[in-house]
C-alpha cells in the first residue's frame, strides 16, 4: 500500500508506506526525516497499487496535539528567521537573496539549528552576518549558498509546459544539458524559449534527445532526393520526429508533403530489416534500379 503526504499546502507530494496506520485525507501524520519525525498532511489515503513499490519510508503514526503544536512553533520560528535574515542582509549591504529557511530542534548534537539557503551572483563574505544572526535569533546558524538550479528546486514554480517544474517534483539529480540538444531537436535558439525558471537550459531538453538521435540515423539527410511508396518524388526538406514523418518537397507540384518515415527509407522490407538489426541500411539495400533513391545518411540540420 502507498499513501502521499505534503509538508505545505499545495506543496510537493511525498510517498510513504502506511505500515499499520490508516490515516484519512486531511489528517496530520508523522514522517521520518534525517532530523527526526516531522508533521505532514495526508493528501492521499492509503491505497493498493498494482505494482510493488519498495524503499519507501514508513509512516510513524498519527500526529498528536503535542506534535502539531511543535510544528506550529517551528513554522513561526522559520518565518521569524526569514524576516530577520532579510533585514540584516539589507543592513550589511550584501548581494544575497534568501531562498529558504530550515529549523531543527530535535537533533542530539545541537539544541537549535537554523539553516538559511541563499543565492548570490558571487562568493559573499558573511562572517559578520552570521554573528549578528546568531546573536539575534539565539541559535546556531548555517548559511548555504545555492546555484540557479537548486534555487529553482527550493522555490518551485511552473514551467512553460504548464506543469510544476521537474526539479521541484521528481527530478533528483541534475544532468548536463547542452545547446547541441536544442539544435538536434530543431528548436529556436532563443534563450527565452529554451531556458527554464532558473535561467539555464531546460532539463527536459534531455528527455527526447535520444529519440531524435536514433531517428536521424535511419532517414535520408536534408536535401537528398527520395521517392516514397505513395509515388511522391522530391527532396527532403524537414522532419517531424514525434510523428515519425519526413517532409518532402514534391518536384511536380512544389508542395511540402508529409511522408511516413518507412516509405522514404527504400523498401519497407529493407527498412524493417535495418531497424530490427539495429543497423543502418546500406546504399545497395536502399537503391532502386535507376539509382534515384539515395543512401541513408545521418547529416543533421544546423
Amino acid at each position: 500500500m502507498v499513501m502521499a503526504v505534503a509538508f505545505t499546502r499545495y506543496g510537493k507530494l511525498y510517498y510513504l508506506d502506511p505500515g499499520g496506520h490508516s490515516p484519512r485525507v486531511g489528517e496530520k501524520v508523522l514522517v521520518p526525516t534525517d532530523d527526526g519525525p516531522e508533521v505532514a498532511e495526508c493528501i492521499w489515503a492509503p491505497q493498493w497499487v498494482s505494482e510493488d513499490v519498495d524503499g519507501l519510508p514508513t509512516c510513524e503514526g498519527i500526529a498528536t496535539d503535542e506534535h502539531v503544536e511543535r510544528d506550529e512553533r517551528n513554522r513561526r520560528r522559520r518565518a521569524e528567521a526569514r524576516v530577520v535574515a532579510r533585514r540584516l542582509i539589507r543592513d550589511h549591504g550584501l548581494p544575497m537573496k534568501v531562498v529558504g529557511v530550515d529549523y531543527v530542534d530535535t537533533r542530539e548534537d545541537v539544541d537549535q539549528l537554523i539553516t538559511i539557503y541563499f543565492s548570490a551572483p558571487q562568493r559573499v563574505d558573511f562572517r559578520e552576518l552570521v554573528r549578528d544572526l546568531a546573536r539575534t535569533l539565539r541559535a546556531r546558524i548555517d548559511l548555504r549558498q545555492l546555484g540557479p538550479r537548486d534555487e529553482a528546486r527550493v522555490q518551485g514554480g511552473v514551467g512553460p509546459c504548464g506543469r510544476e517544474t521537474c526539479c521541484s517534483t521528481f527530478l533528483k539529480d541534475f544532468e548536463p544539458v547542452s545547446i547541441r540538444m536544442a539544435k538536434d531537436q530543431d528548436l529556436p535558439l532563443n534563450p527565452l524559449k529554451i531556458s527554464g525558471a532558473c535561467g539555464r537550459l531546460m532539463c527536459c531538453l534531455k528527455y527526447e534527445h535520444p529519440l531524435y538521435q536514433d531517428f536521424k540515423v535511419n532517414v535520408p539527410s536534408l536535401g537528398c532526393g527520395v521517392e516514397s511508396d505513395e509515388g511522391v518524388e522530391g527532396t527532403v526538406v524537414g522532419y517531424n520526429v514525434p510523428a515519425e514523418t519526413v517532409y518532402v518537397r514534391d518536384r511536380e507540384t512544389g508542395r511540402k508533403v508529409a511522408c511516413p518515415k518507412a516509405s522514404v527509407c527504400g523498401s519497407r522490407q529493407a527498412y524493417e530489416t535495418a531497424v530490427a538489426s539495429g543497423m543502418r541500411a546500406t546504399p545497395e539495400e536502399d537503391s532502386d534500379d535507376d539509382g534515384d533513391t539515395p543512401a541513408l545518411g545521418d547529416q543533421e540540420s544546423e
